[in-house]
């Protein structure tokens, strides 16, 4: 599923305020606790992770090249 940062934010604003009920345009979404709300920022936050890895945005980590040298063949 597609996420944008305007549900994450509405999701953050939601827990620092202590509310379970967030809405999303003309959806509503009402958590029963804290901690299912929790996991979905966590959920949002890692499908605008792999969206930006996706698209290129967000840089994979990097290759390692090792070189052994010694002096001499």
């Amino acid at each position: 599923m597609a996420y944008n940062e305007e549900q994450l934010a509405a999701l953050e604003s939601a827990l620092t305020k202590g509310e379970k009920r967030v809405s999303f345009g003309d959806k509503t979404v009402e958590y029963r606790t804290v901690e299912e709300l929790k996991e979905a920022i966590a959920l949002v936050e890692r499908g605008l992770h792999d969206q930006a890895v996706g698209t290129g945005l967000w840089p994979r980590a990097p290759r390692q090249i090792r070189i052994n040298t010694r002096k001499g063949f």
